[in-house]
């Protein structure tokens, strides 16, 4: 936890918070921190700046909090991810949100089982915690916008021009003659197929809405890898 995210809920003033549980153990056990301690904190979809403890019992504290600076600005990357198992799933949420990635949409393709369409993850607020992890690791506080759409082409056709907008559309493919190009100052639409990749007719249907295959290297990638991998590349 780089950064304790806090919650309406906490404040008792408008500059005090209370934490009991988690975030409170985090605090004093891990950070060690006490009375007059000092930590980085995040009102969420708010401001950050610093909190420090005034009162600490054995099961909660109390922090005055100064909320005067603003989150870092969002990485200019949309992802378009065909829907992982759930285990993985967590762990791209985790990666995407933590390095800044405020568009995520997860997507059907061929590959993808089934059965991950029924996970609980991807009901409403399924992936609530992951993204909270996720704002903790890479210190924001700004929630991401996350979408699941089902039938692939329909999405590719009607609605991916609109989400790329004046984006560069690159898609992962280790098959690509192209390397995937570095350190981009543009808006980037980054897709990332299944474990198994995209089939040759989804790479062609996205290359043909603006998506130009790209690779960084012949083997194939794992998806939480793949994602954070190309990310790391691109910004």
């Amino acid at each position: 936890m780089n950064l304790v995210l806090l919650y309406d809920d906490d404040f008792i003033e408008d500059n005090m918070v209370k934490l009991d549980k988690r975030r409170f153990e985090h605090i004093t056990k891990v950070l060690k921190k006490g009375l007059n301690g000092k930590v980085k904190v995040g009102r969420l979809n708010g401001n950050m700046g610093t909190g420090t403890v005034t009162e600490v019992n054995e099961t909660e504290l109390r922090m005055k909090v100064v909320l005067d600076q603003y989150p870092a600005p969002a990485v200019p990357i949309t992802l378009v991810c065909a829907l992982p198992r759930p285990k993985t799933l967590k762990k791209v949420v985790h990666a995407a949100v933590s390095a800044g990635i405020k568009d995520i949409f997860f997507i059907e393709t061929w590959k993808v089982d089934k059965s991950y369409w029924t996970s609980p993850l991807v009901k409403p607020d399924g992936l609530y915690e992951h993204i909270l992890l996720g704002l903790e690791q890479g210190c924001d506080t700004i929630m991401p916008n996350i979408q699941f759409k089902r039938r692939f082409r329909p999405f590719v056709e009607d609605e991916l021009s609109e989400i790329m907008e004046d984006s560069l559309g690159i898609t992962a493919h280790p098959d690509s003659g192209h390397v995937c190009p570095a350190h981009l100052e543009a808006p980037v639409t980054l897709c990332i197929g299944p474990e198994g990749g995209f089939t040759d007719y989804e790479v062609e249907m996205l290359e043909k809405h603006g998506c130009r295959p790209v690779q960084l290297g012949v083997r194939p990638l794992r998806t939480e890898f793949a994602v954070a991998a190309f990310i790391g590349r691109l910004i």
